[in-house]
């Protein structure tokens, strides 16, 4: 018999459970809650780590936690202090006793790991202090927080060097301090003139919200509510990845209608547990990040990684923003999910450290993931793929300032790119191949780049077997009847506005081999000298934006379109110039029979379950012509065309 557990903060956990006699606690009914059970949770804060003990049966034999309708609920990670103590001007001090903290204190455990690069000294901590809902930044040293200063360091993105940080005038800078011994962890902070014992004064003390401390527990449903302020640690591929909610490395969640913000370092996680590697490369140095992520997948699979017992989650209708890290991270994890209907924004934004490994959305091993609709906008990188994106889809996306919209990274495809707004000044970082581009809105540049010192696997397809591994040769990438915007600075001369970039590629698979064959006998040598085909066709390039020099039926223009994306009341609207040109430009519907078969993998561009893929919407869902308009919408017409882009 299905139970339904009732939680309300007037309960009691040595009571039933039900409506009457609620538990006090989440935990309590998170002990209990089995396949089929429901668990209701009632309006207040609970400040606890919610570990999941059972699983869910099946999709529809789950265990369902969810806010009451109606009710706000929130989850915070962190504790509520009234015990501050002046020590001078506008600096405080808190006194805490280790045994507050449990067995894991945020105020010891620095910031550290695979491909984290600044700040190099262990200086930062998980920990954090939020004064009426807004976070701090970490200082050095106590005298910077009794004397901060208008200029601090900062960390801007991760292809960039360490750069300094600027306040305006009227910015004040909010800082804080820590020291720990055997005993006792003090908190200096400069509340800049607040009383932090009248004010809502918090800090960081759990790791996660919502997170099984176990692997495998499957089918689980966390609906409706608000979860913030958790000490989760830094999420490299290479190591355990605990989020302020996650699914630790389990099978068919659906993370649904929640708001998700101030988590330390990662939002949402759907990645990978420790046992297959936990930050070898740098607490060990024998070999580095890129050999122990390697290993990682292959002990993944000896430990059961599959269709059948990991990933598969939904990730839908969710807001996520103010995380230092990603939004929503995983590697492995992630396989055959959906992520879609999403609000993500300033993920990354606070600069007080920085690695390679952040983004709104942060993915490695995204096999079959489909990520559509959802609008990511102010992060330091909107979306990453990185490593083995095969039959990944990023379709009908909303992106906008963020300092880059899109990355994928050493993976040989097939993954596709469709419907998206792109509408940054910078777009694209393509470090990878097989990517198929169609009916994309482009509004700013893109980078390539080969990368022929790093074997990555690829897959047998819509499974987690690896039937390979292969270099980056760059190219064997589609663009199908897109709009390119130019008209951006580029900063360096292998940055593009267009297709121009790969001028000099041959543009079939059939004149590609034979310029193999006409260098004679040979292996790897002769392959890694012959540039991999592009096929490009129907694309509108505009403002100068350049094209790929063999391309046919496409429509070049150097006019601008004024493009413009403005936010009011009841949605975001995008608008633009269209001229009679843009809109008969010959085109076709595209199919998985014109995209074709990547090279390497030797796979189509297919659904995950195998099926055909036809082109016949557009970006609203909007049934495409025979002969249908390039770039994401099917109705544009000559003039100036104002179209809503997102529901508010």
């Amino acid at each position: 018999m299905n139970r339904i557990y009732h939680v309300a903060l007037t309960g009691n956990d040595a009571w039933e459970g039900s409506k009457e006699k609620p538990f006090r606690t989440i935990s309590k009914a998170a002990d209990l809650a089995e396949a089929g059970d429901r668990v209701v949770v009632h309006e207040g804060i609970y400040r606890e780590w919610v570990k999941p003990k059972h699983s869910g049966r099946s999709e529809i034999s789950r265990i369902i936690f969810e806010a009451a309708e109606g009710e706000k609920v929130v989850i915070k990670g962190s504790e509520r202090i009234r015990s501050w103590e002046c020590v001078g001007g506008t600096v405080w001090k808190c006194l805490l006793p280790n045994a507050f903290f449990g067995t894991y204190n945020p105020y010891k455990e620095a910031l550290f790991g695979d491909w984290f690069v600044a700040p190099a000294d262990a200086s930062l901590h998980t920990g954090d202090v939020y004064l009426n809902g807004k976070s701090f930044y970490e200082a050095r040293t106590l005298q910077e927080v009794e004397h901060p200063v208008k200029r601090t360091r900062g960390y801007g993105s991760p292809w960039t060097e360490e750069s300094e940080m600027i306040l305006e005038p009227e910015q004040t800078l909010y800082q804080w301090y820590c020291e720990s011994d055997q005993e006792n962890t003090t908190i200096y902070a400069n509340f800049q003139g607040a009383d932090p014992n009248e004010e809502v004064t918090e800090i960081n003390v759990r790791k996660c919200c919502f997170y099984p401390d176990r692997p495998g527990r499957n089918y689980i449903t966390v609906r409706g509510f608000e979860m913030a302020q958790a000490a989760c640690p830094w999420t490299p591929p290479t190591a355990d990845q605990p989020g302020l909610l996650g699914a630790h490395w389990s099978k068919g969640w659906i993370i649904e209608d929640n708001i998700i913000h101030d988590a330390k370092c990662s939002g949402i996680s759907i990645g990978k547990e420790a046992s297959t590697g936990h930050n070898l490369c740098t607490r060990h140095h024998r070999k580095p990040g890129y050999q122990y992520q390697m290993e990682a997948v292959f002990r993944a699979l000896q430990i059961g990684w599959s269709k059948e017992t990991i990933g598969s989650h939904i990730i839908r209708n969710n807001v996520i923003y103010d995380c230092g890290q990603n939004g929503i991270v995983g590697h492995m994890g992630c396989v055959f999910s959906e992520i879609y209907g999403n609000h993500i924004y300033n993920i990354a934004v606070k600069h007080e450290f920085f690695g390679y490994e952040i983004a709104g959305i942060k993915l490695h091993a995204a096999i079959d993931v489909q990520i559509y609709h959802n609008h990511i906008h102010n992060c330091t990188l909107g979306t990453w793929l990185d490593w083995q994106a095969q039959g990944t889809r990023v379709s009908r996306n909303l992106y906008h300032d963020n300092d880059r919209d899109l990355m994928v990274e050493v993976t040989h495809g097939p993954y596709l790119v469709d419907h998206n707004i792109f509408a940054s000044a910078y777009n694209f970082d393509n470090v990878a191949q097989g990517g198929a581009y169609v009916h994309n809105l482009c509004c700013g540049c893109m980078r390539r780049e080969d990368v022929p010192h790093r074997s990555t696997p690829y897959h047998f397809p819509h499974t987690t077997q690896v039937a390979g591994t292969a270099v980056v040769y760059g190219g064997d990438d589609r663009f199908y009847q897109n709009i390119f915007v130019g008209g951006v600075p580029l900063e360096r001369a292998e940055y593009s506005c267009g297709t121009d970039s790969y001028n000099g590629s041959p543009s079939s698979l059939e004149e590609y081999e034979q310029e193999v064959i006409r260098r004679g006998n040979g292996d790897l040598e002769q392959f890694m000298e012959v540039r991999q085909p592009v096929y490009a066709r129907g694309n509108v390039y505009l403002n100068g934006a350049g094209v790929y020099e063999r391309e046919c039926n496409c429509y070049v223009s150097h006019e601008d379109p004024h493009i413009s994306l403005t936010e009011e009341a009841d949605g975001i609207y995008l608008e633009l110039d269209v001229t009679p040109e843009m809109v008969s430009v010959p085109t076709k519907i595209i199919t998985t029979e014109t995209l074709g078969m990547v090279r390497i993998v030797e796979a189509p561009y297919e659904t995950p379950q195998g099926g055909r893929l036809v082109f016949d919407t557009d970006y609203h869902g909007k049934a495409r012509t025979k002969e249908p308009k390039a770039g994401p919408f099917e109705g544009l017409k000559p003039g100036r065309n104002r179209i809503k882009v997102w529901e508010v």
